[in-house]
């Protein structure tokens, strides 16, 4: 009786918690304090992160005007320079972002404690002062509240407001060991990236399928070196992103990357059309944009944020490289699965790189906007996470899962038709479209796969599930790869994107079962 007993309990509860994908579904549309804050939050980080890919789409329709090798050049040198930048940068971003939203959230960036802060680490350690912080009752929604117990010095803690607004505070600027952190980490993973991609241009490009007597080398070893020398501001520019997400601010970012790509078209047509550079020219157009883009952003954040710490034990270098290391992982396994299905398709030929690249660049950019969704969950988890509350983390995860899906869908509908009469936009090569129009299926089937897949990334690092996201990544990249080699080398174009829809689909399923089984950080709905 009591096993039969167990039993039922056990499939009521593992019922409960799938049923977290269809929390208020009817209301999945509804513009309620739930539904403006997640609106306010992704809609300018979907139009921030698509913006890129729309410049590299830009880049692409300029030099698809220049000839096919070229195209076909430049496609593999993008691939490789965003796949090197996203092993470096995606862990720190994601880390950033999760860190300062708890800092954000638990108010450690109260002018008044950071003084405090400085004032303990003056007279000494706070173990030999006894400076230290005292939670306050979580049902009061206060911040920590900073003591000293031998100078008599106490501050009243600040409210922190309702679950749904951010930790403000009336004077000064804040000092955020993880805004700080990121900067410094993401300068010299930026320099790194330089010298390595300038200095191995030739072998990364025959690693990619580009052959030391193929046409395509010199054009993609120009655009290559010259695009690797705006790295630093690129892995800066985007370290500064993270921290904004962590403010759930999106709007500032937007602005920045908006103004950094209209450079970059406005320069492009100067150096490709008005003095012929070429590659050259497109690539020296990213780098000037790139600059541009990370000056804005460090000169807004310094208004928030007071970026030089008030001491070297303020930051949190010990934090940021343990789970930046759990992320590493995953990312190269990600990098390395979308970096071998262009290898692949480039050594078919150029007219297949070019087509290739083309819907690749499609595919990501239309995705992307589905990541503005798992910002917002990220970013909502972890301050939820933080305070501890799981019904907003419940209600969040639902609503941004049930609006990936939607997205995904409208996403395929437009992609569909749009990319029938686009192609030409790109080239005018005959055999270039012909495989375009193979390939669009592809790229607008897998739109509502693409976009759960992001969404649930959002909410595994918002859930700060960075070792589940790591090892699950590395067995989904572990049979994508074996699927992508059989598949390519059997069916040619058509197998590479067979090959990427099963990639998507297993990344999706992925995070479908860490909270479909109530496992990990999501222990608390078999509860």
């Amino acid at each position: 009786m009591g096993e039969e007993y167990d039993s039922c309990t056990s499939r009521y509860k593992k019922r409960l918690t799938i049923q977290i994908f269809f929390k208020d579904v009817r209301h999945a549309l509804k513009l309620d304090e739930l539904g403006l804050e997640i609106a306010r939050i992704s809609l300018p980080a979907a139009l921030a992160l698509t913006a890129d890919p729309v410049a590299s789409l830009v880049d692409t329709a300029f030099i698809g005007q220049i000839g096919p090798v070229e195209l076909a050049a430049v496609g593999v040198s993008i691939a490789l320079f965003n796949q090197v930048s996203r092993i470096a940068i995606f862990p720190l971003v994601s880390v950033t972002t999760s860190s300062v939203a708890e800092e954000d959230a638990m108010g450690s960036g109260n002018p008044e404690r950071e003084s405090l802060d400085k004032e303990c680490l003056e007279r000494g350690s706070p173990k030999e002062q006894d400076c230290k912080y005292l939670e306050t009752d979580s049902t009061d929604s206060e911040a920590l509240i900073p003591k000293i117990d031998s100078g008599n010095v106490e501050y009243k803690s600040k409210p922190l407001g309702n679950s749904l607004d951010i930790a403000k505070f009336e004077q000064g600027r804040r000092h955020l060991p993880s805004a700080s952190s990121a900067l410094v980490l993401g300068s010299v993973l930026g320099i790194i990236q330089a010298i390595l991609l300038i200095a191995g241009a030739k072998p990364l490009l025959n690693f990619m399928g580009i052959d030391s007597d193929s046409p395509m080398l010199t054009p993609a070893k120009r655009y290559l070196t010259l695009r690797s020398l705006g790295a630093p501001a690129v892995l800066v520019s985007l370290a500064t992103q993270g921290v904004f997400r962590g403010f759930k601010d999106t709007t500032t970012p937007l602005y920045a990357t908006v103004a950094g790509d209209l450079t970059n078209i406005i320069l492009d047509t100067i150096f490709i059309f008005v003095f012929h550079k070429g590659v050259s020219g497109a690539a020296v157009a990213h780098v000037i944009s790139q600059y541009l883009m990370a000056g804005i952003l460090l000169w807004k954040l310094t208004e928030k944020v007071d970026l030089i710490p008030p001491s070297i034990k303020h930051l949190q270098f010990g934090r940021f490289l343990r789970n930046s290391f759990l992320l590493l992982i995953r990312v190269i396994a990600v990098t390395f699965c979308v970096t071998l299905s262009a290898s692949l398709a480039a050594r078919q030929g150029a007219t297949t790189m070019a087509a290739f690249q083309i819907c690749l660049q499609v595919w990501l950019a239309a995705s992307l906007l589905a990541d503005g969704l798992a910002v917002a969950g990220q970013a909502m988890l972890a301050s939820a996470f933080a305070k501890k509350d799981y019904d907003k983390a419940t209600a969040t995860a639902s609503r941004v899962l049930q609006l990936g899906l939607v997205l995904g869908l409208i996403l395929a509908t437009l992609l569909g038709v749009g990319m029938h009469f686009g192609a030409r936009l790109f080239t005018r090569d005959g055999g270039v479209l012909q495989l375009i129009s193979i390939g669009i299926p592809f790229v607008a089937g897998t739109q509502p796969i693409n976009a759960l897949a992001f969404v649930f990334d959002g909410i595994n690092f918002g859930a700060s599930d960075y070792s589940y996201s790591a090892c699950s990544m590395v067995t989904v990249a572990f049979v994508s790869i074996l699927c992508l080699l059989g598949l390519s080398a059997c069916f040619g174009f058509i197998g590479l994107w067979v090959g990427l829809t099963i990639y998507m689909s297993l990344r999706a399923f992925a995070g479908f079962w860490r909270i479909g089984t109530g496992t990990g950080p999501w222990e608390f709905l078999r509860s």
